[in-house]
């Protein structure tokens, strides 16, 4: 089955914006957690990176899944000024760890991620890349908690 993949950046709602860490209200885990349960029940998977003000999102998973869910992201209360990075398939999973998991990020981090090179969701291998992708520095930005998971 052929895997798809989208990636947006949206400014963070009034009732998470403001909170780095997601820990003064509960509304960012209550959103995750929701979002954990359908998209593990559609086979998607994903990370929510959140900076205290944007989000960025990355899911993937198979087409009608994914169709679902990202349709539930893009009728959300909780941000706005959506900007599609991109979406398209994808050969195999690159984050299959988490249904859907947030993960605290730097600002700088989360603009450089959105400025990054989302074409095809390409990752290079091997050191000799001329530059990294966004598929590189979400990997490395993930990565520590995925050894974790």
């Amino acid at each position: 089955m052929p895997i798809r993949a989208v990636a947006y950046i949206s400014e963070a709602g009034p009732a998470v914006a403001g909170d780095p860490l997601g820990l003064r209200s509960g509304k960012l885990d209550d959103l995750v957690d929701d979002a954990a349960r359908f998209n593990r029940n559609a086979g998607v998977t994903g990370v929510l990176l959140f900076d205290g003000a944007r989000f960025l999102q990355h899911m993937e998973g198979p087409e009608d899944g994914l169709s679902v869910a990202y349709s539930r992201v893009l009728g959300a209360t909780s941000h706005t000024g959506l900007i599609e990075l991109q979406r398209g398939r994808v050969g195999n999973r690159r984050l299959p760890f988490w249904p859907m998991r947030w993960l605290p990020t730097q600002p700088e981090q989360l603009k450089s991620l959105a400025r990054a090179d989302w074409s095809g969701f390409a990752q290079r291998t091997g050191d000799d890349a001329p530059t990294e992708t966004a598929m590189d520095v979400l990997a490395r930005l993930v990565e520590p908690y995925a050894v974790a998971a």
